[in-house]
């Protein structure tokens, strides 16, 4: 676990593309600089993202450099998928494309330039079904802080294959958990093949401006069947995030991703299924 020091293991999350204010003159030694990857292809038809950007020190105080001029593609086998940028280091498919579930898709980049040593690099994932999430409630307990909590269940027939979930919630069609940090992600060990007769996904503080619910707010569950080689790097990046002590511990390690040629970061392929409550009349 050598050369922490010149890599910053975050950048494999989508923080990369934040700005910093302050910039800090430090020496780098681009030898050790690396590919970081972001993307993934879903079930739902839109124009799926790829971002490219590259590591870079730990104590470097500015945004990660984008990777230009890239040509990037997703196959399946039999079909193939050309990304343009639309951005600086931002890469997307057309907007009617849709992945398939059972279907293994392949990410190809080929870069302008090398990035450590390599201008060629690639990426698979299985995109798994997912079982359509029957219904979602929302339980209001009044007594469990000074301005009570909402709880948010689903129900759903669990397949009995062994599969891997993150749980995304909206209030409002607006992402509460955006991001890595408040994903919730799980195996189906303890509901194996079994129907989940409201299986608690979320809670929401009443006192919280941006989770406290009024009458008629809307609450989506957005469900993803994962796959367990993105649902350990999710495990492993959370871990990362959460348990670092800033007094005592080192620079954090590297994130074990998907991407060849000792690239950093994960391309995955997911499906999705959603459903909705009303928030009803209730007393605070």
């Amino acid at each position: 676990m050598k050369n922490f020091k010149s890599i910053v293991s975050v950048l494999v999350l989508s923080v990369v593309f934040f700005s910093c204010t302050e910039r800090i003159e430090i020496e780098l030694d681009d030898s050790y600089t690396m590919l970081v990857v972001d993307g993934a292809i879903t079930t739902d038809t839109m124009a799926h993202t790829v971002k490219l950007s590259t590591s870079s020190s730990y104590y470097y105080n500015q945004p990660a450099p984008r990777v230009t001029g890239a040509l990037v593609s997703i196959t399946d086998g039999t079909q193939t998928f050309n990304l343009k940028e639309d951005s600086a280091g931002v890469y997307r498919t057309d907007p009617t494309v849709f992945g398939v579930g059972g279907q293994t898709y392949t990410l190809n980049i080929k870069l302008a330039d090398p990035i450590g040593g390599y201008t060629d690099y690639t990426a698979a994932s299985t995109l798994y079904p997912i079982s359509p999430l029957d219904s979602v409630n929302l339980l209001f307990h009044p007594d469990w802080s000074d301005y009570g909590i909402w709880e948010v269940k689903c129900y759903v027939q669990e397949p009995p294959t062994i599969d891997f979930y993150r749980f995304l919630i909206l209030k409002n069609q607006v992402m509460l958990s955006d991001t890595l940090n408040e994903w919730f992600i799980t195996d189906d060990k303890f509901f194996n093949g079994s129907y989940t007769n409201g299986a608690t996904v979320a809670y929401l503080q009443q006192s919280s401006t941006q989770e406290g619910l009024i009458e008629g707010d809307t609450i989506t569950v957005e469900v993803n069947s994962i796959g367990k080689e993105y649902f350990n790097f999710l495990l492993e990046a959370q871990a990362e995030l959460r348990g670092s002590n800033p007094l005592f511990s080192g620079p954090p390690a590297n994130v074990k991703g998907n991407i060849n040629n000792g690239a950093i970061g994960f391309f995955s392929a997911y499906s999705a299924t959603r459903s909705f409550a009303i928030a009803p009349e209730f007393k605070k």
